[in-house]
């Protein structure tokens, strides 16, 4: 009988957990007899100013590996240049028509205060703003134009206001001398500025002028008028018209100043300053009386300058 036999299948199942167990063995013996790896160590200069000593270690960590997500994009609407500025253009198109097209926002009329010789629609004319949009209208604008329209505006204050007020307060000149000359006549104020007459007035000092007063430059404000006669016109007529003799009106030549015609029979001439008014009239009566007793009937007397008077007989 041979000692070699067949071997069974649960030997040999046997036989090949024994080798795989001596491997297992032999593999760990490896691992346990392997040398350590050593680590690499930095070490950063120490520096002057800090006594404590830092160590930079590199380690060898295990890679991690990220995975990146991918989050869906969200657009968003871009409004262009363009666009907005078409959608302003037509914002302010459509306020401005409806603020041209709404009759709440035009001007009725002026509301007047202070005037005595111009009425409103005097007022509204100068201005050109009836049916005009309240918000068009300048308050200096129509100021200037009242005081170039009309002379006998001393001043102007105009007021605009929604929705469709326009305020004038007007501050005018008192005519104080009717100015007769070529057939027609004006009114002149005090500051020597002439205006149109508005009818008669009783109390103006009457001058019949046989010729213009002499030309004064314009003023250095473009709105206001130009005098028609100087201040000191002005005031020589204001002496002279207490002395004119009843019936008589002042007369003017530009040669002779201001006069009258004297009831007994002559012509009176006292030039046109204010100076030494009452000197003159002092003079004039003397050189009156002194002619009268001597029987001399002038057809002039002129008084132009008191230390100088003179007089004319007829020819």
């Amino acid at each position: 009988m041979s000692d070699t036999r067949a071997m069974t299948r649960a030997e040999i199942v046997r036989m090949r957990r024994e080798q795989a167990n001596v491997k297992r063995m032999q593999q760990a013996v490896k691992e346990a007899t392997r040398p350590v790896p050593v680590a690499k160590a930095y070490v950063r200069p120490v520096r002057p100013a800090q006594n404590k000593k830092r160590f930079n270690i590199a380690l060898h960590m295990p890679r991690l590996h990220l995975r990146t997500i991918q989050l869906p994009e969200i657009s968003r609407p871009r409004v262009g240049w363009r666009l907005l500025s078409f959608v302003l253009v037509s914002v302010f198109g459509a306020m401005t028509y409806f603020a041209l097209n709404r009759p709440e926002l035009r001007v009725i009329g002026a509301q007047v205060t202070g005037n005595q010789m111009l009425s409103p629609a005097d007022v509204d004319s100068a201005m050109s703003i009836v049916g005009q949009p309240v918000f068009a209208l300048i308050p200096s604008q129509l100021e200037t134009r009242l005081r170039i329209a009309y002379p006998e505006i001393a001043s102007a204050y105009v007021n605009v206001s929604f929705p469709n007020t326009v305020s004038v307060h007007l501050i005018e000149r008192k005519p104080l001398i009717r100015w007769e000359q070529a057939g027609g006549y004006t009114w002149i104020a005090d500051d020597g500025v002439a205006f149109r007459p508005r009818g008669e007035m009783i109390g103006l000092i009457s001058v019949v002028a046989g010729s213009a007063p002499p030309a004064i430059g314009s003023a250095s404000d473009p709105t206001s008028p130009t005098p028609f006669i100087t201040l000191d016109m002005v005031q020589a007529l204001k002496g002279l018209a207490a002395h004119v003799p009843p019936g008589s009106v002042i007369l003017y030549d530009s040669n002779l100043g201001f006069g009258w015609s004297d009831p007994r029979g002559w012509r009176a001439y006292f030039g046109s300053t204010s100076s030494d008014v009452e000197l003159k009239m002092r003079v004039y009566e003397s050189m009156v009386n002194s002619l009268t007793q001597r029987g001399i009937r002038p057809s002039l007397i002129n008084v132009m300058y008191p230390t100088a008077p003179y007089y004319r007989m007829s020819q």
